[in-house]
């Protein structure tokens, strides 16, 4: 995976969430050429206390939780940092879904196996499709930049509120 520099990571912003659900769609029509959101590898999930719709996907962690979790070692990391199912070596036992400190690998109602975020081979076509930039391909220093515009944006209107 090289030494980190110029990786890129898959990251969401849930206060951008509309709850449009548009990565669900284009998720499964890319994966599985038709449009069923409960077969997405993304998922976004409404928190009505908090006023919040919160994509859920894979965040590929460094130590994956997901990998170690798995017995017949049917999760591999691929060259961009994304773990990967083998479905010729999957058997379903769902372990992976289970150790997901997140709650980004789901189950698959069709096929019956668990499903994460592979990244599109480092292309992820529910960036391309999210019109609120909630959900992004980013490498670290993006990340950082934008999360500070976040911050200070929200800062300056708190400060403006306080001048009322």
């Amino acid at each position: 995976m090289g030494d980190g520099s110029g990786e890129k990571f898959l990251m969401v912003f849930p206060e951008l969430c509309t709850g449009c659900r548009d990565c669900e769609i284009v998720c499964t029509i890319k994966h599985e050429k038709v449009i069923n959101p409960e077969r997405a590898r993304i998922r976004v999930i409404r928190d009505v206390f908090e006023g919040l719709e919160l994509p859920v996907v894979c965040m590929q962690c460094i130590d994956a939780p997901c990998v170690e979790a798995c017995r017949v070692d049917a999760i591999y990391e691929d060259e961009r940092g994304a773990k990967i199912i083998d479905y010729e070596k999957c058997i379903g036992c769902r372990r992976c879904i289970i150790a997901c400190p997140l709650g980004a690998a789901f189950l698959d109602p069709v096929t019956k196996k668990p499903v994460k975020c592979d990244l599109c081979n480092g292309d992820p076509v529910c960036v391309k499709f999210c019109s609120t930039g909630a959900v992004r391909h980013v490498d670290a220093e993006t990340l950082n930049r934008e999360k500070m515009k976040l911050s200070s944006e929200k800062y300056m209107e708190v400060i403006k509120q306080e001048e009322r």
